[in-house]
């Protein structure tokens, strides 16, 4: 439908359409550019050493109990504080401000230890969840301003920014996962004898954090290859922070719309939204397994696997080839996924993702990791990145379907539980042996899938009443 001006009663041109904002195409597109490539660097660093915590800071679980921390803070985070920052500093400011929360993290791993890792955590955890919420509103925003010079649909525009945003956001496993490989490489005087067969036994589902281990490849690497690779990963966040300060342009929002966040999508009225929906609705209560599942799941991947089976039996310095195999797959199936459910359904794709995890956690309860099986370390990651693509795009597709009414308290629902999930791996991870980690898995996927039925039994007779009283 054409725009009119209400001066002159003629339709708005190209030129009357980015003046009400400034934004000509290329500045809009510059900026997508520009907030990317940004996340792309800051990403980078903090999920490469996310990776690295429960091997690189393992005394006393000091880095799985840090990035523990950090969900805590973030569920927070996410119920008070992006819509107050977003208000007072605005979109570009806030990301800013952000991104140095997660600077202070990278530099507290200089010194790791439960005086600066705990703190910085703290602050990483606050400055996520408006760091999220400002990158949504920007790109929301030049959507919707690109799609009106052009003539196009909001969403269709929307989605094809995000798609941009996060095709270049998935390749920062690639560049961080290679540069902690490369750092903290085996070099001669460091050792690499092989390990003996009493050093192996303990590896993969036997690992317990109490073993006394006479492992080499659990060792801390060098302190001069830690710093080498902390100042890389701080040296990235800081030039994401610098390219937002000097390139990313200010935007302006509508002052209606920024009323309605605070007014609506904040604070204690998103509390009450939230618990509400969990009360009323039992379909939520239902998906709460599964949802939890999703941060157990990734926590798994992140600390245990990482620890106990890549750091174990082949040493902390293939930690990142091995999880650049799982970010790749993990980012092509997401994209392939969510193309493919439109033909096959989500049911399908939802018993798929169960059964490979289920496959892959015998696996790893069976199988004892060896250095001369290096390629199974690869094939096992890509298997649960590709399963970790379907609870990823199909449960938001989910949640987004079934409660298409009441999307904000729904999503706050999955947030608090995926959260919750994470701060529960991430704490038992140090007390509990990696078998005992599977079976807790397992569990947990088995109780979630059994709620997914009855939703999907549930949402089947929702429609068909709705067929026969429209009839």
């Amino acid at each position: 439908m054409a725009e009119f001006s209400l001066a002159n009663g003629n339709p708005l041109t190209y030129q009357d359409k980015s003046s009400r904002h400034g934004f000509t195409k290329f500045k809009i597109f510059k900026n997508l550019g520009v907030i990317s490539f940004a996340f792309m660097f800051l990403f980078t660093a903090f999920q490469s050493l996310s990776n690295l915590q429960s091997s690189l800071n393992k005394d006393e679980g000091l880095g799985v109990w840090g990035l523990a921390v950090i969900y805590a803070a973030l569920v927070v985070s996410c119920m008070f504080v992006p819509p107050v920052m977003i208000k007072r500093l605005g979109c570009k400011w806030t990301i800013f401000a952000a991104m140095i929360c997660y600077i202070i993290y990278m530099a507290a791993n200089f010194y790791a230890t439960w005086g600066t890792i705990i703190p910085a955590s703290i602050i990483l955890g606050f400055g996520a969840a408006p760091l999220w919420s400002a990158k949504c509103t920007y790109l929301t925003e030049m959507g919707i301003w690109y799609a009106d010079m052009k003539g196009e649909t909001h969403s269709a525009v929307i989605n094809t920014f995000f798609g941009v945003f996060f095709m270049a956001f998935q390749t920062s496993q690639i560049w961080g996962n290679m540069i902690s490989s490369l750092v903290l490489q085996r070099i001669p005087e460091n050792g690499t004898e092989p390990l003996g067969d009493e050093a192996l036994a303990v590896c993969g589902a036997s690992f317990c954090p109490d073993t006394n281990l006479t492992n080499a490849n659990l060792d801390k690497p060098p302190q001069t290859q830690v710093y080498i690779m902390c100042g890389i990963y701080l040296g990235c966040a800081v030039l994401a922070d610098v390219i937002i300060f000097f390139l990313l342009d200010p935007i302006t929002l509508d002052p209606r719309k920024v009323d309605d966040v605070m007014d609506g999508k904040c604070s204690l009225k998103l509390v009450f939204a939230t618990l509400r929906h969990l009360v009323n609705q039992p379909m939520q209560v239902l998906l709460i397994p599964l949802t939890m599942y999703s941060g157990v799941e990734q926590a798994f991947i992140a600390a245990d696997f990482t620890k106990s089976y890549i750091s174990c039996a082949l040493g902390i310095w293939m930690v990142g080839f091995v999880m650049i195999c799982y970010g790749v797959t993990d980012a092509l199936c997401s994209f392939l996924f969510g193309r493919l459910v439109k033909f096959a359904g989500r049911v399908v794709f939802f018993a798929a993702g169960a059964g490979l995890h289920i496959g892959v956690q015998v696996t790893l309860l069976l199988w004892k990791p060896i250095p001369e099986q290096l390629a199974l370390f690869f094939v096992l990651a890509a298997l649960w990145g590709m399963s970790d693509a379907i609870w990823q795009t199909q449960l938001n597709a989910l949640y987004g379907t079934i409660f298409s009414r009441n999307q904000e308290a729904a999503f706050s629902n999955y947030r608090l539980w995926e959260s919750l999930g994470f701060i529960a791996a991430f704490v038992y991870s140090y007390y509990l042996c990696v078998n005992t980690k599977i079976y807790i898995l397992m569990s947990v996927l088995i109780l979630g899938m059994a709620g997914y039925c009855a939703v999907e039994i549930l949402e089947h007779r929702r429609k068909k009443q709705s067929t026969e009283i429209t009839n």
